[in-house]
């Protein structure tokens, strides 16, 4: 019975070793990727290399394919794109308290949570409390119908989550300078752990009615290991975004 007891009281100690230890020296499954997560860098301003302009941070391109980093408009639609960003405070979706989308909403200056089920991928958003289900078990889209965030569909190919998004609302934009997309845009997406604390982010991007060709984004997403990490509340008004000089 002494032995039972000094036993137990081993197994609790460790239980509370390893409860109390830093949430960043913990080992980690390549396929889990739960955790707040946060993009840094300026994707959110613009996607390919941009210098400062009202409301932008000056930022090097994300866009991995093609090689120049320049996003392969339709010449049509790049004339769109240019009006745009001359129109961004009026016309950004964001400027309004609309949902960002799909890919934009993940490079926000927003964390993001990550939960895992085998059937399903939840995320979700500090930015006016988004969020996502990933189905893992079910590949197939709905049909005659659109979201703000899209329909995603998952799959594991080894140890990269790669997301089919589909069904996207297409007044979306894919950053604050104007890039943007049709009601035939199509994502995929794909994260993968690249140590306890990185995540690698990739979208490819396919739109025939905009673009020439696919083409995709890369960046890393950091983990918050601060104590207490959490994701507060964050409220879109327009009035308020109006008051800041966003909308005019």
């Amino acid at each position: 019975m002494r032995t039972l007891l000094i036993a137990l009281a081993g197994l609790a100690g460790s239980l509370f070793l390893i409860a109390a230890a830093p949430e960043a020296s913990k080992s980690y499954s390549r396929r889990d990727l739960q955790g707040i997560w946060e993009a840094h860098g300026t994707a959110s301003a613009g996607l390919e290399a941009h210098s400062a302009d009202a409301g932008i941070r000056a930022g090097e391109s994300v866009i991995i394919d093609p090689a120049d980093g320049r996003i392969p408009y339709q010449p049509s639609a790049a004339a769109k794109r240019a009006e745009n960003f001359r129109n961004r405070a009026i016309a950004d979706p964001v400027n309004k308290c609309y949902l960002p989308g799909v890919p934009r909403i993940t490079y926000m200056p927003f964390p993001l949570q990550i939960f895992q089920t085998p059937a399903f991928v939840a995320i979700t958003y500090e930015y006016v409390h988004a969020s996502r289900t990933i189905h893992m078990k079910n590949p197939k889209h709905l049909d005659d119908i659109s979201f703000w965030m899209g329909d995603s569909r998952g799959h594991w190919e080894g140890d990269t989550l790669v997301v089919d998004v589909a069904d996207n609302e297409p007044s979306t934009w894919l950053d604050a300078s104007g890039d943007f997309h049709s009601d035939a845009l199509h994502v995929i997406e794909r994260y993968t752990r690249t140590s306890p604390d990185t995540l690698r982010y990739e979208a490819t991007i396919e739109d025939p009615k905009v673009y020439t060709k696919p083409w995709t984004i890369g960046m890393t997403l950091y983990r918050h290991t601060e104590k207490n990490a959490q994701l507060y509340e964050y409220e879109c008004h327009v009035y308020k975004e109006n008051g800041a000089g966003l909308l005019k």
